[in-house]
Parts: C-alpha cells; sequence; structure tokens
C-alpha cells in the first residue's frame, strides 16, 4: 500500500548503512542507491552525507525520516483497526518473556493493549532465552518473545523489533572522549557479564567470532544476572558491558552513559516472537499484531 521507494529510504536511515538496508530488505545494494537517488531527484535535495565510511543524514533527510516514521506508523496502525473490527475480545493471554524484552520494550506495548482490550487479562512471566523456550514447550505460556538467534525447530521465530548491543562505560571513562576502540583493545577492558544461558551471551559471541575473539578471551570483572545491577555497578566503576540500546536510552540522554564503538563489531539482533507451528490462537494472533504495531522511537 505504500512507496517502497520510501521503504527502502526508512531503512537505510534507520540503520545508517546501505548495506545492512539492503540485507534487510533482501535487494541489491545498487537497487538501494537507485531508489534513494529516485527520491533525492524528485524532491531535489540530497538525504544522505558521507563521513568517511559512514553516512548521516542531512537536514532534509531528518525531515523526510519523522514522516516516514509517522507514515508507516500510520499505516501499521490502519492495518490492525482494519482487521479487528469485529468482534469484542476477551480471554486470558500467557506471554513469556526474557529480561531485557520484558523490562525495557514490553511494559509500553502491555499498556496500550491493556487499554484497548479491557477484557483480555494478560500474565507476564520473566525468565531467561532458554527457560522461555522450555516454558512455551511445556504449555506454560501462550507465547514467547525472546533475544537471541533461533535455533529451536520446534518453534516459528517471528521477527518482532531490531535492537543493537552496544559496549557502555560511565560518562566519566577515560576511554568515553575516545570514542572507538580497537578489538585488541577490548581485550584489555574489565567487562560486566551475563550469565550462560543468555540469549545476549550467544549474540554477543557470534560477533565476536569474525574479529577472532572468544568469549572466553574477555577480561571477566563480574558475572551479574541482571541489566539493572550492571548499570548501577558501571556508575561507580570504569568497567564496561554490552547492552541492548533500548536499556540505556534514559542514561545516554543524562549523560551517565557513553557508547564506545569497537572497530569492526556490529553487534545487531531481532527480538522474536517464539510460538508452537501451525494455529497459535486468536488472542496469541491479536497480541503479536498489535505489538508489531507499536510505534517505538
Amino acid at each position: 500500500m505504500f512507496d517502497f521507494r520510501l521503504k527502502v529510504f526508512h531503512t537505510v536511515a534507520s540503520r545508517l548503512s546501505f548495506t545492512r538496508a539492503a540485507e534487510e530488505l533482501f535487494i541489491t545494494q545498487p537497487a538501494v542507491t537507485k531508489h534513494i537517488n529516485e527520491i533525492e531527484q524528485y524532491f531535489k535535495v540530497k538525504l544522505f552525507e558521507r563521513d568517511g565510511r559512514k553516512i548521516r543524514l542531512t537536514p532534509a533527510g531528518q525531515t523526510l525520516f519523522r514522516y516516514t516514521t509517522d507514515l508507516f506508523a500510520l499505516y501499521r496502525n490502519l492495518e490492525f483497526e482494519m482487521h479487528t473490527q469485529a468482534d469484542k475480545k476477551a480471554g486470558r493471554l500467557r506471554v513469556g518473556a526474557s529480561t531485557t524484552v520484558a523490562q525495557y520494550v514490553l511494559p509500553p506495548v502491555l499498556a496500550s493493549f491493556h487499554k484497548k482490550f479491557p477484557d483480555i487479562r494478560i500474565t507476564l512471566s520473566t525468565d531467561n532465552t532458554e527457560q522461555i523456550e522450555q516454558a512455551l514447550q511445556q504449555h506454560q505460556v501462550d507465547v514467547g518473545l525472546i533475544e537471541g538467534r533461533a535455533k529451536n525447530s520446534a518453534f516459528r521465530y517471528t521477527p518482532f523489533l531490531k535492537d543493537e548491543l552496544v559496549l557502555v562505560a560511565n560518562a566519566a571513562n577515560p576511554l568515553a572522549k575516545k570514542g572507538i576502540i580497537k578489538p585488541a583493545e577490548l581485550l584489555k577492558i574489565p567487562l560486566l557479564l551475563r550469565e550462560p544461558g543468555l540469549g545476549t551471551l550467544e549474540v554477543i559471541a557470534h560477533a565476536l567470532r569474525p574479529l577472532g575473539i572468544k568469549i572466553s578471551q574477555l577480561k571477566k570483572e563480574m558475572q551479574l544476572s541482571n541489566t539493572e545491577s550492571i548499570k548501577g555497578y558501571l556508575q561507580h566503576s570504569q568497567s564496561m558491558a554490552f547492552l541492548s540500546i533500548h536499556s540505556i536510552l534514559a542514561e545516554l540522554e543524562q549523560r551517565l552513559f557513553t557508547v564506545i564503538e569497537v572497530k569492526g563489531l556490529n553487534i545487531q539482533r531481532d527480538f522474536h516472537f517464539i510460538s508452537p507451528h501451525g494455529d497459535t490462537g486468536a488472542l496469541t494472533n491479536l497480541f503479536m499484531q498489535f505489538a508489531l504495531t507499536h510505534n517505538f522511537r
């Protein structure tokens, strides 16, 4: 229902990468460039500027990105509203979510869902990715939301939301002004890590592999069981940690934390819905569709 060129622009603007946009949209990089050029010719403005190997939005690009964000949110809401005009919805839904999703992503979704469907009672269970998968397999939850990579053939994995794991430091850390480090320097930095069995640790290990770095080589200062503990520790320490960008937005705004870039390291991941194969049920489908239409800023 919408111009695909705007979708291409929005994806490039979100990722600030022509390559990642091409991979996400399953088209070639020259095709991405062609669509961007056509939009620039139509509006007679430049949308991106190159800064070395990176790109950034021009003022015109920032304006278009604001409008495409609102436009696609309206399209998602339109699709959802048109498909939920029929019956009154009621019942009980059991959701299981891994910690990061449950703490930093789901609360506004659940509040909006309850406001729209007050007769649907939701219970939320929180655990690590492996435990959520087990709960789903044992029919203790109806649908799961996890971080990490799809690996269990017993489930259907549906991408929910893009996330990025970033290296986070106290804003007073001496490396904060430097802003970027080489992979070899990462091996010297004391790190706070989560416990084994978490999707976060698995994703970090997978991303470090092309750089020739193993999790076991990292200098572990301490192992903490949750993100809030790590954030509290970082405020009183010169150590660092890999955290979801969704979990530190408030601290970045307050300038308590800073993000340190590791050259050549990009830790992108999807939060996934997981559900059994086959018919997942009307309430589960309703909740998944609602969450997918939520406008995350």
